[in-house]
């Protein structure tokens, strides 16, 4: 009994070293073919310039592949049924982690995938027609409530984070602004410098674009910083509404089971594209600014507490107000 026992404890050992060193040899083998980045109803720049990077210094390819579609669901699928060896991997916005705070996700997004590296940070600006009577947030509230009917909120869509953050404002700051929602950013922005709606939460890139040109006016942006982009200014939390912070950003998960030596391998990676001042440079450029140093077990906890946040602002709103237009 007592060599079986012996036996058994040895064994056991060996299987338990066998394993770890099978991990590493995963990791260090990593990636032996090319690599592929699925992008769902998102801008694919930001995978680009990461992916460049990680093929120079894998010596194999990385394809960003567009999967747009269905809120997500598409890229989703497409990366949750690959095999777990983080050879395809998802670029990942709040639009998961708001859907599924919203509980319209068809997807368990913490439990089909892993949250591997952060790549950047995304401020959403509060910007108004010319012709709106405001220079600030206050101003723009103030003019709201004094003219009833007379302001309309451009978002990206029903359930999308400009449409929150135009319903969000009216929760906390007591205006009745309707919500126009269009078919993307691009739409709601065009609508608002064409005056058809009147204000318009959007991707700062966009935004500083139009106020530069003085065809908006910009107001306050969504993250409790403010955005490299848009210096000058103050934050929707400065303005006087101190639970106001939005921030948008874009990061990779991984297939659920994938090595956690191999997780680490890839957020290393991606730590140091986003850190390359060219890289920096172009992400910054397409709206992307860099994120605090993460690693995967930092990110996955920047996406739990995000889901909370969301789940927080879709309990003040009401879901009824993000799921129909009214």
């Amino acid at each position: 009994m007592r060599k079986r026992s012996a036996a058994a404890v040895i064994g056991g050992v060996a299987l338990a070293l066998c394993s770890v060193q099978s991990a590493g040899a995963q990791a260090q083998n990593f990636p032996n073919h090319p690599v592929k980045i699925v992008v769902g109803p998102s801008p694919d720049i930001f995978s680009r310039i990461v992916a460049e990077h990680l093929q120079q210094v894998w010596g194999q390819p990385v394809i960003v592949e567009p999967r747009p579609g269905a809120g997500g669901k598409l890229a989703v699928s497409a990366v949750s049924s690959a095999p777990p060896d983080g050879h395809t991997m998802l670029f990942a916005t709040p639009t998961y982690t708001l859907n599924t705070a919203m509980k319209t996700a068809t997807y368990d997004l913490m439990k089909e995938l892993v949250p591997v590296a952060n790549i950047g940070v995304i401020s959403y600006a509060l910007v108004a027609h010319p012709s709106v009577p405001a220079k600030t947030v206050a101003e723009l509230v103030a003019y709201a409530k004094q003219n009833p009917g007379k302001l309309n909120c451009a978002s990206a869509g029903i359930g999308t984070v400009p449409h929150l953050a135009c319903e969000y404002l009216n929760k906390v700051a007591g205006t009745n602004i309707l919500h126009v929602p269009y078919r993307d950013v691009n739409s709601g922005t065009m609508a608002t410098v064409g005056n058809i709606t009147q204000m318009f939460f959007g991707v700062s890139t966009s935004a500083k674009s139009q106020i530069d040109s003085g065809t908006l006016r910009g107001l306050a942006v969504s993250t409790a910083q403010r955005s490299v982009l848009l210096p000058n200014l103050p934050t929707m939390m400065e303005s006087g509404y101190p639970t106001f912070n939005m921030p948008g950003w874009g990061g990779l998960f991984a297939t659920a089971g994938t090595p956690a030596d191999v997780v680490d391998k890839i957020n290393r990676e991606v730590q140091r594209a986003v850190l390359k001042p060219e890289s920096q440079k172009r992400l910054i450029a397409a709206g992307m600014e860099t994120p605090p140093p993460m690693d995967a077990a930092a990110f996955k906890t920047f996406v739990e507490d995000d889901i909370k946040r969301w789940t927080a602002f879709v309990a003040a709103v009401g879901i009824d107000k993000l799921t129909t237009q009214q």
